[in-house]
């Protein structure tokens, strides 16, 4: 009996942990551009009013390629907000967020996660 409460608990914590990954959340948002042992890189389009279901991303910079104004909601109920111009460049640590387009604009950007790699980084 222990043995399958375990196995079901590790599933659900399984299917939980992969649920945060922002491709897997939002696929309609998120596509993975290219990825490799070192980073994955995302192209990330929604339009005004749409929002991203909760998701996680490690250390990663972004580039906007388009303006637009967003809000970020984090775990614990704070709310950021965000503008950014075409051309502006983030940095972040690794973070766990709702995002909803506040503005009158899309939103287009590149974002690179970084991956902890010890290797040389080879394209998958």
């Amino acid at each position: 009996m222990f043995r399958i409460a375990l196995i079901t608990a590790a599933s659900v914590f399984s299917c939980a942990a992969l649920a945060q990954d922002a491709v897997k959340t939002d696929g309609d948002k998120y596509k993975v551009i290219l990825e490799n042992n070192c980073v994955r890189v995302l192209d990330y389009r929604d339009r005004p009013g749409e929002q991203t279901h909760q998701h996680t991303h490690p250390a990663f910079v972004l580039y906007a390629l388009s303006a637009f104004k967003r809000t970020i909601t984090l775990p614990d109920g704070k709310v950021l907000q965000r503008q950014f111009k075409e051309g502006d460049v983030m940095w972040s640590d690794q973070q766990t967020h709702i995002g909803t387009n506040v503005g009158e604009t899309p939103t287009h950007v590149v974002i690179v996660e970084l991956k902890s790699t010890t290797g040389p980084c080879t394209q998958k």
